[in-house]
C-alpha cells in the first residue's frame, strides 16, 4: 500500500469554497498521510490563479489544475488529456462530482484502471432524463460507489445501490480550536448559515421565517456567510418583510474568520430544499464544522441534512416551510442548549477524518484486490 498511486478527479477544489472540493481536499490529504502517492486533477476556478497556486504549494500531494478558458470546449479537451496521462500513472482512480464521473467513464475506454466514484447528491438527482441517464451510465463503469449519505444512496437505482457503500463526510477534530471570537457579531440569539447564498442552501427560507421567529426572539439576528450568488433578491425579500435590519450578508470570508463567526454563533441553520433541476443537499460538511465547535444545527428533512443532524440530540430537523415548527425547534435547542451543544460536538468527533479515511482505504483496497 505504501506505493499505491491514487488519482482523484474532483469537479471543485479549495481554496474557493464548496463541499465537494472540501471533501476531496481532506480525502487527498489523509490518504497521503497513510502512505498513498496522491495526485488531484481539478479545474482552475478563478481567473486570478495566484490564490490557487499559493494554496497548492503548501500541500503534501500534487494538484494539477485544468486551466480556465473562455472557450469551454478547449478546457474540456485539456481535462481529458491530463486525465489520460494521469490515469496511466495511477493504480486506482477516484472520481468525485458530475464532470469527473463523465470524464473518467469516457477515458476508461482508453485506460483500464480500477475505478471508484464518490456521489454527493445533486449529480445523481438530475430531473433532466438525459443528464440522469448519463450519470447512471457513467456510474456503471465504476467498480465501487461511495455515497456521502444514506439519503444520496437512496437516489440511486437498485442495481447501483447494491455496490454502493455509505461513508459520511468527515471533519478534522482540531478545526476551529484556535479561532478567536469575532467582535461586534450582533444578535441574541445569533443564527448562521454557511454556504453559497442560493436557492439550495435555503437562506431565503430562513428570511421568510424571520417575522415568526422575531415574535419570540425580538433581538435575533441572522448571519449569511458565503459567496453572494443570490444576495440581491434575498435582500429585497428581507426588506419587503421588514426584517432587513435582522439580516447580515458577510460574503466569502477566510477560514479563520469563518471559525470565529461560528464560534460566536448560537445555532447553525440550513433549510435546504430541492430545486427544479434536482439540485439537493447531499450531507452538509458545514454542519459538522459548526458541531465540532459545539454549535447545534437546525436543518430540513427529505435531504442529506437528515444524515448530518441527529434530531433531538445534536439539533433539530424540520419540514421545509413549517415556520411554526422552526420556531419550536429553535426554542427546544435554546431551552436545553448545553445538552445539544455537548451532543453536537460528540457527534462531530465521530466523523474525525482519521477514522473516516480508514473506511475509504477499505473500499479502495478491496477494489484493487478485485482487479488483480
Amino acid at each position: 500500500m505504501q506505493h499505491r498511486h491514487l488519482l482523484i478527479i474532483s469537479s471543485e477544489f479549495p481554496p474557493l469554497p464548496g463541499g465537494i472540493g472540501t471533501h476531496a481536499y481532506h480525502l487527498a490529504k489523509h490518504l497521503s498521510f497513510k502512505g498513498y502517492k496522491v495526485r488531484v486533477i481539478a479545474d482552475q476556478r478563478s481567473w486570478d490563479v495566484q490564490e490557487e497556486l499559493a494554496f497548492d504549494a503548501e500541500l503534501s500531494f500534487d494538484v494539477i489544475r485544468v486551466p480556465l478558458r473562455k472557450v469551454r470546449g478547449v478546457m474540456y479537451a485539456q481535462r481529458l488529456q491530463l486525465l489520460f496521462e494521469s490515469m496511466r500513472w495511477a493504480d486506482v482512480v477516484l472520481a468525485s462530482g458530475k464532470f469527473s464521473l463523465w470524464s473518467v467513464a469516457f477515458m476508461s475506454n482508453f485506460v483500464k484502471r480500477p475505478l471508484l466514484a464518490v456521489v454527493h447528491g445533486t449529480e445523481v438527482n438530475f430531473k433532466n432524463p438525459l443528464l440522469r441517464y448519463s450519470i447512471q451510465k457513467s456510474l456503471g463503469f465504476m467498480g465501487q460507489i461511495i455515497s456521502v449519505s444514506k439519503f444520496t444512496k437512496r437516489l440511486l437505482p437498485g442495481y447501483l445501490q447494491r455496490r454502493t457503500t455509505v461513508i459520511p463526510n468527515g471533519i478534522e477534530k482540531a478545526w476551529g480550536r484556535e479561532a478567536s471570537k469575532v467582535k461586534e457579531f450582533k444578535g441574541s440569539p445569533k443564527l448562521i448559515t454557511v454556504g453559497h447564498v442560493s436557492e439550495r442552501k435555503g437562506q431565503l427560507h430562513v428570511i421568510r421565517a424571520l417575522p415568526r421567529l422575531l415574535a419570540s426572539f425580538p433581538n435575533l439576528h441572522y448571519h449569511c456567510v458565503g459567496l453572494a450568488t443570490a444576495q440581491e433578491p434575498f435582500e429585497q425579500e428581507a426588506k419587503a418583510l421588514g426584517v432587513l435590519e435582522h439580516v447580515s450578508f458577510h460574503g466569502r470570508v477566510s477560514e479563520e474568520e469563518l471559525q470565529g463567526m461560528l464560534k460566536t454563533s448560537n445555532v447553525f441553520v440550513m433549510l435546504s430544499g430541492m430545486t427544479q433541476s434536482g439540485d439537493v443537499e447531499g450531507f452538509g460538511i458545514a454542519i459538522l464544522e459548526a458541531n465540532v465547535l459545539g454549535i447545534p444545527a437546525i436543518g430540513t428533512k427529505e435531504c442529506g441534512i437528515s444524515d448530518a443532524i441527529v434530531s433531538g440530540r445534536t439539533g433539530e430537523l424540520v419540514t421545509l416551510g413549517d415556520m411554526e415548527g422552526l420556531s419550536q425547534a429553535l426554542q427546544r435547542v435554546l431551552g436545553d442548549y448545553d445538552a445539544y451543544s455537548k451532543a453536537a460536538k460528540g457527534w462531530a468527533l465521530k466523523h474525525d477524518w482519521n477514522m473516516i479515511v480508514e473506511r475509504y482505504i477499505s473500499v479502495i483496497e478491496r477494489e484493487i484486490g478485485n482487479k488483480t
